[in-house]
This record gives C-alpha cells, sequence and structure tokens, in this order.
C-alpha cells in the first residue's frame, strides 16, 4: 500500500513542479520583454537627444557662419530628419520583434512544462499501477 501511495504521491509532485517552473519561465520571459522595453525606450531617448544636440550645433554654426537656413542646407536637413526617422522606425520595429520573441520564447517554455507534466502524470500512472499490482496483485 505504502508503495503505491509514493508512487502516485511521487507523480503528483513532479509534475507539480513542471506546471509551476513552465509558469515561471513564461513570468520570466515576460518581465525580461519589459525591462527590454525600457532600455529600449531609455536608448531612444538617448539619442533622440543626441540628435538634437546635433541638429542644434549645425544650425548654430550655419547661423555663425553666413548660411541662410533655407534652400538646399534646409533640403540636407530634412533628408536627414527623414533618414533618421526611418532608422529608428527599424530600431523600433526591432525591439519590438525582440521583445515578441522573448515573450514567445517563455509562452513556449510553459506549454513545454504543461506537456512534460501531462507526460510524468501518465508515466506516473503506469508505475502507480504496477507498484499496486506487486501489492494486491
Amino acid at each position: 500500500m505504502i508503495f503505491t501511495i509514493l508512487a502516485a504521491l511521487g507523480t503528483a509532485v513532479g509534475a507539480y513542479g513542471q506546471v509551476q517552473a513552465g509558469k515561471a519561465a513564461e513570468d520570466a520571459a515576460k518581465e525580461q520583454a519589459r525591462q527590454m522595453k525600457i532600455q529600449a525606450e531609455s536608448e531612444e531617448l538617448a539619442r533622440r537627444e543626441e540628435l538634437n544636440r546635433q541638429l542644434a550645433a549645425q544650425t548654430a554654426a550655419m547661423a555663425a557662419s553666413g548660411i541662410a537656413a533655407e534652400g538646399t542646407p534646409a533640403s540636407i536637413a530634412l533628408e536627414q530628419a527623414k533618414s533618421i526617422g526611418q532608422s529608428e522606425a527599424m530600431i523600433s520595429l526591432s525591439d519590438k520583434l525582440a521583445r515578441a520573441q522573448t515573450i514567445r520564447q517563455g509562452k513556449a517554455a510553459k506549454q513545454a512544462a504543461y506537456f512534460g507534466a501531462a507526460s510524468t502524470l501518465l508515466k506516473g500512472g503506469a508505475e502507480t499501477k504496477r507498484a499496486y499490482d506487486e501489492e494486491f496483485g
């Protein structure tokens, strides 16, 4: 009787542990994605501040040298701004994709843990039956 109970209990504990580990992996992935988002936003802010500083320095330099901020210099500045905007959009998209991948990995770990727990229960059921048969069969 005791071997049957121990086999069943060991199976249940193993399956529960696998489920909890899967949930923890998913939670960790979500937290990592949240931290990645905060870091990406911080880096974007730093890039924008540096860009604004550079643009202000260029404008001041042109004004100091007597170049009007019209015509070709303005066209160049506009093209630079467009290019930088596109670059920022690509960086943002890349960051979003990385966060989504991290979350998917967490969900996959959780799902794998659930499958592992189901497998443990099935194997444990067979072991419990075997233990029962040996004791009472």
